[in-house]
């Protein structure tokens, strides 16, 4: 049974790098509105917006074994194994029907961004940093109040531990790279999304350019 499994993963993997699509990560800590960003982004730019959280989400909802193995792990404020995840980003890419998407909040840590590289054969076109201060997180997270498991206190500030220890080196790395494109999240939505149109538009314009040169 394993082989069938092992096989369809394979035929996943190959379909989505064949259709060489465009994905960005978003990355930044809770509360610092990448949510709200991504949102827009899909409106304006016609991108198909994946959260790894809503569909670890769903995940945990349907009532699979896997849906409470991920439960426990988020409960202890720990990363759920990358091909957890990679599986269903992939999926939900396969059946979106989009060439264009933004997986937002992930790559969690290194070895997240190595195994979805490795597995998908895919490579960002860029991250969208969404850079904002603790202090400023903390206090966006509490006016939500939206009902959240994972929204009381003590659980949020593991949350921001695991996401500076983990998720900065992701953010360095693609750094080294020159594909970070830092947006100060500290500022009202309105005066952030004008500064992700920046980034955005001027990747059109790039591809564009390209389109031409191969004309």
């Amino acid at each position: 049974m394993g082989t069938v499994v092992d096989a369809a993963n394979k035929e996943a993997n190959g379909s989505l790098a064949e259709k060489k699509p465009t994905v960005v990560f978003v990355l930044g800590g809770p509360g610092s509105g990448k949510g709200t960003q991504c949102a827009n982004i899909v409106q304006h730019f016609g991108y198909t917006h994946l959260s790894a959280g809503d569909l670890l989400r769903a995940e945990i909802k349907s009532g699979s074994e896997n849906g409470t193995m991920i439960q426990n792990m988020i409960k202890e404020g720990k990363i759920v194994p990358s091909e957890v995840t990679i599986k269903l980003l992939q999926k939900a890419m396969l059946e979106s029907g989009n060439d264009k998407f933004l997986i937002d909040g992930f790559p969690r840590n290194e070895e997240n961004r190595a195994a979805f590289e490795a597995v998908t054969k895919i490579e960002p076109e860029f991250v969208l940093f969404f850079d904002c201060s603790e202090e400023e997180m903390e206090r966006r997270i509490l006016n939500r109040n939206q009902g959240r498991e994972d929204d009381n206190i003590e659980t949020i500030r593991k949350r921001f531990k695991v996401f500076l220890e983990s998720s900065l080196p992701v953010v360095q790395y693609y750094e080294s790279k020159d594909k970070v494109r830092k947006i100060d999240a500290a500022k009202p939505v309105a005066e952030v999304f004008e500064a992700v149109k920046v980034v955005f538009t001027a990747k059109d314009e790039k591809v564009k350019r390209r389109s031409c040169t191969f004309l």
